[in-house]
């Protein structure tokens, strides 16, 4: 059987869920954190439904990344209450969130690509972890998941060959061949250029369509929450001042949310003029 339609089956048993009353995949309930005295969420709450996609959307600086990293567990809340995959992770342990996180996976910004690996071998790394797959089948996944995410030509080639874009593309085909549930991105279109910015929203909202994967993406580019984004949370100054969809967002009286917007409005459009991933830092 092709990943793809592996990949597909398994999308589909977890889509039974939509049937029952939809509980929410991901919810912040109330959360707070400070670092010392900077205050970086303040009573926070959000849900993630299954096979939704899910942007978290502000200026940098405003708890962003570490709303991510209270998903993955690998901070917890001073208070409040975080469920990821339907269960309370709050105040699990090692051992349990390293169960939730073979279900939940991250692109972090910088890839996070093992060096000494050709991108082949990055993309082979969790296939060989389960043990399960014979050297044939695991090159056959590679091929196919490089393939859909577009570089497959640099199968061969080492992560410092690469553009800050490849790299995350080979991120992105690393996290699938995990057959995750849910995928968190970092700022995937922050530093790279206006083209591969729009190739890599093309590649994030083809996989939502495809693979029907539960997603939580983490910009300051509005362009790119509008091309993906089921809905929307805001955060400002550690509150979420919004939280619904991009229609909505465009009709919030808001006034930080509308300087938001028209700031954005200024900005100038992607290479493609589709106007998206305007990559500033």
């Amino acid at each position: 059987m092709s990943h793809q339609s592996h990949l597909h089956l398994h999308s589909q048993s977890q889509s039974h869920s939509n049937d029952s009353p939809a509980q929410p995949y991901i919810e912040f309930k109330h959360v707070s954190k400070s670092f010392g005295a900077n205050q970086v969420l303040d009573d926070v709450s959000f849900q993630a439904f299954p096979g939704e996609t899910l942007c978290i959307l502000g200026r940098s600086g405003v708890g962003k990344s570490v709303s991510l990293h209270h998903i993955m567990g690998f901070l917890k809340p001073d208070s409040g209450r975080v469920t990821v995959a339907f269960e309370d992770i709050t105040d699990y342990g090692e051992p349990e969130l390293e169960r939730i996180r073979k279900k939940v996976t991250m692109v972090f910004q910088n890839g996070a690509l093992f060096d000494s690996l050709t991108v082949g071998e990055n993309v082979a790394f969790p296939l060989r972890e389960r043990r399960d797959l014979d050297e044939s089948q695991i090159y056959q996944i590679v091929d196919g998941l490089l393939d859909m995410v577009g570089v497959r030509p640099m199968r061969e080639q080492f992560p410092s060959e690469l553009s800050t874009g490849m790299k995350r593309s080979v991120a992105i085909a690393r996290a699938l061949a995990a057959e995750p549930e849910c995928i968190l991105y970092d700022e995937p279109t922050t530093m790279v250029d206006p083209l591969m910015a729009t190739l890599l929203g093309n590649l994030i909202q083809k996989l939502k369509i495809q693979l029907k994967l539960t997603s939580v993406v983490v910009t300051h580019d509005m362009r790119l929450a509008k091309k993906l984004a089921d809905r929307i949370v805001f955060l400002h100054e550690a509150r979420a001042i919004f939280v619904g969809t991009v229609r909505e967002m465009e009709q919030a009286p808001d006034e930080v949310v509308r300087q938001f917007l028209e700031l954005d409005e200024l900005r100038p459009p992607g290479a493609d003029g589709s106007g998206l991933g305007e990559a500033y830092p």
